[in-house]
C-alpha cells in the first residue's frame, strides 16, 4: 500500500508533528494486513546446514593441521588457513599466537575454537530487537550497503520475519536513485503483508522517510524499515544524506534510537569488510547483516567483522528462502562450525 504526500525536505524545528491529509486519520486496523499463508507456514532455517561449506572447507582444513602427529600441530598452516578463510592476516597471526600460548594440553583445536569465540562481540541476553521511542511509536531500522549485496531483499526478509512475529511493519523506499529498488521493495511489501511509503524515482530520500514516519505514527505501526541509497558514496555525501535522515527521525520521533544495519555479502570477504568499515567510519553502524553465508567456504569473515568493527552481526543469510535469514547467535554459530 502506497501513501504519498509532498512534505518539505525537513520539517522546521518548531513545527508540530505533521498530520495526515484533511480527509481524516485512518483507523489503524485498516492497515493490519494478514500475513500471507506461505510465509506463516515457512520452516525455520537450519544454521548448521547453511554453514556446511565453511565447516567442510575452513574448519575441515584447520582440523587437519591441528590434528597433530609426530611433529605436533602445523601452526604455520593453521595461520595460512585462517587467512585464506577471510579472517585476515593480522588477526590470524594473533589467533595462532594466543592459541599456542593458552592451549590446554594437546587440544589445539579447542584452543583455536576458544580464541575465535572470544573475537565475537558480547551481547545482552535474549533475542535482539530494535527499540521504539515509546508506547505507540515505531522502532526504526535504517538499512545501508552497496548495490548487489542483497540489501533490498534483506529488508523484505526482515519485514516477513517481524510480520510473522505479529508486528505491523512499514517499509520506506528511500533508495530513490534506483527505480528498480522502489519496485522491488513494493513487491516484498506485498509478499510480507507489510506497507510501503514511496515517492517517485529521484525524490528526496529524507522526504520519503518523513512521510513514512508520519504514516507509521498515524497508523500505530510497530516497525519502520528504511531502504537507503545503495551507492558507495564519498564519506561526506554519505554522512550528509544519512545525517539528514537521522535529523528527520529525531524531530518526528524525539528520543528514538534508530538502528543502522549494514548488509554485507559474505562472498566478498575482506573487500566487503573494507566497505563496511567505510560506512561505519562515516555514519556509525549498530549492526551487520551477513548475506550468502551458505555460498562461501570461507566463513571467517564473521570473526573479522566483529573484531574489526566492534559491531555485532545481527542476522545471517543461509539460503534463498525468506526464512533463511536468521538471528545471529555467537555460541550457536561457533558450535555449528565445529560440529
Amino acid at each position: 500500500m502506497f501513501w504519498r504526500r509532498k512534505p518539505p525536505d525537513e520539517p522546521p524545528a518548531d513545527e508540530p508533528p505533521a498530520a495526515l491529509p484533511a480527509d481524516g486519520e485512518p483507523d489503524p486496523s485498516d492497515f493490519d494486513d494478514p500475513l500471507p499463508d506461505e510465509l506463516a507456514a515457512e520452516p525455520t532455517a537450519d544454521l548448521a546446514a547453511g554453514l556446511e561449506k565453511t565447516r567442510l572447507g575452513l574448519v575441515g582444513r584447520l582440523r587437519g593441521f591441528l590434528g597433530g602427529g609426530p611433529g605436533g600441530p602445523s601452526w604455520d598452516d593453521v595461520e595460512e588457513t585462517l587467512i585464506a578463510g577471510d579472517v585476515g592476516a593480522g588477526l590470524a597471526i594473533d589467533i595462532v599466537e594466543r592459541a599456542r600460548a593458552h592451549r590446554d594440553g594437546a587440544d589445539s583445536e579447542a584452543a583455536v575454537r576458544v580464541e575465535l569465540a572470544n573475537l565475537l562481540v558480547r551481547r545482552e541476553p535474549g533475542m535482539w530487537r530494535p527499540r521504539s521511542a515509546g508506547p505507540g511509536l515505531p522502532a526504526v531500522i535504517l538499512v545501508v550497503g552497496v548495490n548487489g549485496t542483497g540489501k533490498t531483499t534483506t529488508i523484505g526478509k526482515l519485514a516477513a520475519r517481524y510480520r510473522a512475529e505479529g508486528q505491523t511493519v512499514l517499509l520506506a523506499a528511500a533508495d530513490t536513485f534506483r527505480a528498480a529498488a522502489i519496485e522491488q521493495l513494493g513487491t516484498w511489501a506485498s509478499r510480507a503483508g507489510a506497507q510501503v511509503v514511496a515517492h517517485a524515482p529521484g525524490a528526496d530520500p529524507g522526504a520519503v522517510v518523513f512521510d513514512a514516519l508520519d504514516a507509521a505514527v498515524a497508523r500505530k505501526i510497530d516497525l519502520v524499515i528504511a531502504d537507503t541509497a545503495g551507492r558507495l558514496h564519498t564519506k561526506v555525501n554519505l554522512m550528509d544524506e544519512l545525517a539528514k535522515i537521522r535529523r528527520i527521525i529525531d524531530k518526528r520521533l524525539p528520543g528514538s534510537t534508530p538502528e543502522t544495519l549494514f548488509v554485507l555479502d559474505a562472498t566478498t570477504g575482506q573487500n566487503g569488510l573494507a566497505q563496511a568499515k567505510a560506512f561505519h567510519d562515516a555514519v556509525g553502524l549498530t549492526g551487520v547483516v551477513l548475506t550468502k553465508l551458505d555460498s562461501t567456504a570461507k566463513g571467517g569473515i564473521v570473526f573479522a567483522i566483529e573484531d574489526t568493527l566492534k559491531v555485532p552481526v545481527r542476522f545471517v543469510g543461509v539460503g534463498e528462502k525468506t526464512g533463511d535469514l536468521v538471528p545471529f547467535d555467537p555460541e550457536a554459530f561457533v558450535a555449528a562450525l565445529f560440529a
